[in-house]
């Protein structure tokens, strides 16, 4: 096989609010990190032994409008993407490194009723995926239909 593969895959926590940056031109960027948990037992002490990783997550346009609205501290997410690191100079001139996940695909997995914020936009089932355009604006997948009627959904 003579290609390559650069791709992510995510269920975790979100660690803060989405922070949104706006450019002339009306595109956007959100930016928001996610926790994701590792459990072992420990042979030799016996007791349950937890590490938290920390992602940087960054979504573009309306994906990140979506994540704005909708996601809040301590959801619980789905996150497809790929890594990009990026490099700059701090104030001292030293190189400085920042390893991303560009989500291209999400679906929130915190259901309404336990959702901390204002509102999800999940359907009847936890795990619905989201019809949520992808880098390449195409759909990434249709929305399941539920039954209420009051939702206020971008889609």
């Amino acid at each position: 096989m003579s290609g390559t593969l650069n791709k992510v895959m995510l269920i975790g926590h979100t660690g803060d609010e989405v922070k949104m940056h706006y450019f002339e031109g009306g595109n956007c960027i959100g930016r928001f990190p996610l926790a994701t948990n590792d459990s072992y037992l420990n042979k030799s002490t016996g007791e349950r032994v937890t590490s938290t990783e920390w992602h940087n997550i960054v979504v573009r346009n309306k994906a990140a409008e979506i994540c704005e609205k909708y996601l809040s501290k301590g959801d619980k997410v789905y996150i497809e993407g790929r890594l990009k690191t990026r490099r700059w100079q701090d104030d001292q001139g030293n190189d400085r490194y920042s390893t991303e996940i560009q989500c291209t695909d999400f679906t929130f997995l915190t259901p309404k009723a336990e959702s901390t914020g204002q509102g999800q936009a999940n359907a009847s089932t936890p795990n619905a995926q989201q019809g949520v355009p992808n880098q390449q604006g195409a759909e990434a997948s249709a929305p399941i239909a539920s039954d209420a009627e009051d939702d206020d959904l971008p889609f």
